[in-house]
């Protein structure tokens, strides 16, 4: 299947409410409209997971990314150009205040989410042609080792999904979770995962 059909499937797929499961700049994820709340609880009953651990959304860009935040403040946007002039920067989630625009049951009580703008060819055209963001979690039931390829997801979840995309699954090479960066609006840094 050529990559642009797959993407079409994908976000059909995602329009209608479904779930996929698609490769992303770290490892494989579950993914859904991040703006529809029933299909954002079905991500949460594949993976068995308590709905207080809060989920990660993908997005293909910075101005993507401004649409789901009152403020983004001024230590996020230096980060976020630190990591595009660094070639070799890791995948980096921003955890920041104020989430807007999603499901209700996707931003964290404190009001917050994890976002994160992808690079990857793949997901990034994926989030591109959706035009919003994509929920993003580790395909894997909660507890359990992400799956870092295509041959690494569990059965339960491939048989859980609307859709799985075709693109790079008979790749097989390591692939790490991104790094975690929770920045509040006074500026302060905290680094939850490496």
């Amino acid at each position: 299947m050529k990559q642009e059909d797959d993407i079409k499937q994908a976000i059909e797929t995602m329009r209608k409410g479904g779930v996929i499961l698609y490769p992303t700049d770290t490892v494989w994820g579950i993914g859904c409209d991040a703006t529809n709340a029933e299909a954002v609880k079905r991500v949460y009953e594949i993976k068995q997971r308590e709905d207080s651990k809060a989920l990660i959304c993908l997005v293909d860009s910075d101005a993507r990314m401004q649409r789901y935040f009152r403020n983004v403040p001024d230590v996020a946007w230096q980060l976020i150009d630190s990591l595009k002039e660094a070639t070799d920067a890791k995948p980096t989630t921003l955890i920041l205040d104020g989430a807007i625009n999603l499901a209700p049951n996707l931003i964290a009580e404190d009001g917050s989410l994890g976002i994160r703008i992808t690079n990857e060819p793949f997901s990034k055209e994926l989030c591109f042609r959706f035009q919003k963001a994509i929920v993003s979690t580790s395909a894997n039931i909660s507890g359990e080792p992400a799956a870092q390829n295509y041959c690494d997801i569990d059965p339960r979840i491939l048989e859980a999904v609307d859709y799985v995309c075709w693109s790079r699954r008979q790749e097989h090479k390591p692939h790490t979770p991104s790094s975690i960066i929770k920045l509040k609006e006074n500026g302060e840094v905290t680094v939850i995962r490496k």
